[in-house]
């Protein structure tokens, strides 16, 4: 007998969904008593990038890597640079391949002579189809290389549990330092972020990023207090913490915006420099 409504609990929004309904995300459905990954191998995105793109300065740098996106996000930030991908529910994608994990593996060990040291897991939200995540880095390590995750942060922290033997690195985006914010604008949860943050510095390499958009998260008190949190876990966790301080460009709802300014970044930067040692500018 199929149940009527099922709770998923991958993230903060833990959707209730009826046979056959998708969740908020996208890409989470629920199928006979279960709430699966309805993106699960279905690639939209495939690109060997230098790591400094993802973005990662102190994690193997000048090396190479093969990143990798689906589609759906559980985060509805109005400026998103991939929306075409991240609001999509494979439905509305304009093309994608079908690419089981031992796929996406051997062409990443394929690449190893052109500088590639493993996958990345980037573009949309990866973790809300987290079996394919999953699946695909413990291939990776057992060929040996590595695997870098590309997130908002926004799910729970179970989910690490089921990645944590299999990744080496993520950049994170920590957004803002604002919880009415994350409610508001991202319809997310500031929470749920920084517990993600502090999870995964139990078990791998974290740098983190934000980006700037003007007259939103550009002050300098959210700069002192998200440098000041963020150096807090860096004396917790015994461990470095690379802030990334991006540079907004016009995208999707925020079109009719102005870039942020560079002065803007670099005050920002200076700002955080004071509390972090390793604030690198973005975009600029």
């Amino acid at each position: 007998m199929i149940n009527e409504k099922l709770k998923c609990n991958v993230c903060f929004r833990g959707c209730t969904l009826s046979e056959g309904e998708t969740g908020a995300c996208l890409a989470r459905v629920c199928k006979g008593n279960n709430i699966i990954s309805k993106s699960f191998g279905y690639i939209t995105s495939l690109a060997l990038d230098p790591i400094e793109k993802k973005p990662l300065n102190r994690f193997y740098p000048g090396s190479m890597i093969l990143s990798v996106g689906s589609y759906g996000c559980n985060l509805k930030c109005p400026f998103c640079q991939n929306v075409s991908i991240s609001l999509a529910d494979g439905r509305t994608v304009p093309d994608t391949e079908y690419l089981l994990p031992e796929a996406l593996c051997g062409i990443a060990v394929n690449l190893k002579d052109r500088g590639n040291i493993g996958v990345a897991y980037t573009y949309n939200e990866p973790l809300v189809g987290y079996e394919y995540v999953r699946d695909t880095a413990k291939l990776v390590h057992e060929a040996g290389m590595k695997n870098i995750v590309v997130t908002n942060g926004s799910v729970n922290t179970w989910v690490l549990d089921e990645i944590e033997p299999y990744i080496d690195a993520f950049n994170i985006d920590l957004k803002c330092f604002n919880e009415d914010y994350y409610k508001k604008v991202l319809k997310g949860d500031f929470k749920t972020t920084k517990d993600f943050i502090e999870r995964a510095l139990s078990f791998a390499h974290v740098e983190l990023t934000t980006l700037i958009i003007p007259e939103e998260n550009d002050s300098e008190d959210e700069m002192r207090k998200l440098s000041s949190w963020v150096r807090k876990l860096e004396v917790r966790y015994d461990k470095k913490i690379p802030l990334h301080i991006s540079r907004f460009f016009p995208r999707s709802e925020y079109k009719d915006r102005q870039p942020t300014t560079v002065e803007s970044i670099i005050k920002l930067a200076e700002l955080a420099r004071k509390k972090l040692e390793y604030v690198y500018e973005g975009n600029i």
